[in-house]
Parts: structure tokens; C-alpha cells; sequence
């Protein structure tokens, strides 16, 4: 049995996974909400380490750096026989190549994820207190120039969803279908695949 310690942010998508894949795994997640603070990334994937492992015979840690500023993979050196999925974030994971391209046609991109799409009130706005300071919002997105939503699972309520986010912020919104693309791949050279898994 495998331990797949998540960052809350891919909750849907890595459940999703496990069942297409048949991964004989459970899940452990942190919340997402850690990404408005990443100092807190590695000690809350420390706790659930020490949670965790002595029920799994391997236990996968599914978190980018995400702001921790290395912190994450300096904790991992501390304990070897963990692994991590390789890459930054979930855009790179997604994105794939077309992450690296979009960010060099355009270092100002905010991007959007299913997840961020579902949750923008609670994970960006009531994180950053902006439900209750609305007039902080141009000081954290003034130097944004557009809104790019890498879509997971196409669905018409999401992309409604991102296009009010885009207008929020009165920024363009570009959209790229990318599905799960390397956060996928990735993981099935982790843990393989069943073909019969439904």
C-alpha cells in the first residue's frame, strides 16, 4: 500500500487518477490553503509524514515547491526512503511545455487551475483578506497582465467561473485544455498503471 501525501489543491485530480489507474494507494492531504503562507509547506508535510509512516510501505510526497523556497526538498533529505514527484508547481505539471512558453510570451500571467477555478472566493479571496479589504486587490495584482486557465476537465460552469475571475481582475483570459498531462505521466512512472482498472 502506498501513502500519497497531497497537496489539498489536487484532491479531485489524484483521487481521479487512483481510480483510472487502479494504484492500490491512499490519500493524505494538506490543505492548499499553505500556499498563502509556503513557510508552512514543509512543516505540514513533515506532520503528516510522521503521521503516516509507519501505516505505508512507501509514501510519495505530491507537492511542488511551491514558494517554499527549498525547504520542501531540504525536509525530504532528512528522509530518503520518501520520494517526491518531480517539478515546481501544478501549472508545470499541467502545463507542460507550453507552462515554460506561455511564462516567456508573458511573465505576468496569472494562471488558473480547476481547482483555483472552483475555489477562487475562499483559496485567493478570503486567504488574502480580500473579502474584507477589497481595495487591497490592485496592490497583489498590479503587475499581472493576463488570467490563463490550464483546464483540467472541461466543464461550461468552470469556464464561466474563470471568465468572472478574469473580469474581477480586469484582465484578458486566455484558456488552454491540458488535462492532467505530466502530473499523470509522472505518477504512472511512479507507480505504473492497471489497463483493467475502471
Amino acid at each position: 500500500m502506498v501513502g500519497l501525501i497531497i497537496c489539498g489543491a489536487l484532491g479531485h485530480e489524484v483521487v481521479d487518477l487512483v481510480k483510472k489507474h487502479g494504484w492500490d494507494a491512499e490519500i493524505a492531504a494538506v490543505p492548499a490553503s499553505v500556499h498563502v503562507f509556503p513557510d508552512q509547506i514543509a512543516p505540514r508535510v513533515e506532520k503528516r509524514i510522521d503521521e503516516l509512516k509507519a501505516k505505508y510501505d512507501r509514501l510519495i510526497v505530491l507537492f511542488g515547491d511551491c514558494g517554499s523556497q527549498g525547504a520542501l526538498d531540504q525536509l525530504l533529505k532528512e528522509h530518503p526512503d520518501i520520494e517526491r514527484i518531480s517539478g515546481p508547481h501544478c501549472y508545470e505539471w499541467y502545463g507542460g511545455d507550453k507552462f515554460q512558453t506561455l511564462m516567456e510570451e508573458e511573465p505576468g500571467t496569472f494562471f488558473l487551475t480547476d481547482f483555483m477555478v472552483r475555489g477562487f472566493r475562499g483559496t485567493i479571496l478570503k486567504s488574502l483578506g480580500l473579502d474584507r479589504y477589497p481595495e487591497l486587490k490592485d496592490m497583489y495584482f498590479q503587475n499581472y497582465k493576463r488570467v490563463v486557465y490550464l483546464v483540467q476537465k472541461p466543464r461550461p460552469d468552470y469556464l464561466e467561473k474563470a471568465r468572472a475571475v478574469a473580469q474581477y481582475l480586469n484582465l484578458p483570459l486566455e484558456v488552454h485544455a491540458t488535462g492532467y498531462h505530466w502530473l499523470e505521466s509522472r505518477l504512472i512512472d511512479m507507480l505504473g498503471t492497471n489497463q483493467l482498472a475502471h
